[in-house]
């Protein structure tokens, strides 16, 4: 299975504070640095194009040498970004809201967080995805993240051209005519185009 190319935007959560930023859809996520602290103070990510090719994104918002920093890494393209969920509600007493937590869970069933203060009151937020994936990230920054939204992608049957983009003629060759190194393991009991989907 790949992402689609045909993405829709969901959200942003959180508040109008900081500056918009739009880090737009790829074919997949890689991963995910946050720092963080009683909130998301800020969030990098890795993404995928659509030629197989890394592409790392900005880092939004800020943070202090007191925060804490984890780096969510993803076997892609054998395990994608399935769900975000979080809350938000304001920094200190009359400022704008901005997310307070975020916990990430994966198509292996793995998740990761929360990260940030998930105790606070807050308004949670949830997007969990049935066949579907988070290919991109936009929101708003300043100290902190202020706001958070989603590009999401439907997963849909891989074909011959995302076979050739990602791995090549050569990876392509061997597969189907048992020709180089990899011939024997991409034949163990895996149908093709599907060897590395699990």
């Amino acid at each position: 299975m790949v992402a689609s190319s045909k993405v829709i935007k969901v959200g942003p959560w959180g508040g109008h504070g900081g500056n918009p930023w739009d880090d737009g859809p790829h074919r997949g996520v890689r991963s995910i640095t946050v720092t963080y602290g009683r909130f998301l103070e800020s969030m990098r990510v890795e993404y995928v194009d659509r030629n197989g090719r890394p592409v790392l994104g900005e880092k939004h918002g800020g943070g202090t040498g007191r925060s804490l920093s984890y780096k969510i890494e993803l076997d892609f393209p054998c395990e994608f970004l399935t769900g975000v969920s979080g809350c938000y509600r304001a920094a200190h007493g009359g400022s704008p809201p901005v997310v307070r937590s975020l916990t990430f869970e994966t198509s292996r069933g793995t998740v990761h967080g929360p990260f940030g203060d998930a105790d606070a009151d807050g308004v949670p937020f949830a997007y969990p995805m049935e066949g579907g994936v988070v290919v991109g990230f936009t929101g708003r920054s300043g100290w902190h993240i202020d706001a958070l939204g989603l590009y999401v992608a439907a997963l849909r049957a891989e074909t011959l051209r995302d076979v050739l983009q990602e791995r090549g003629l050569t990876a392509y060759r061997s597969f189907v005519y048992g020709v180089g190194d990899g011939a024997a393991r991409h034949h163990d009991k895996k149908k093709p185009f599907e060897w590395c989907y699990k």
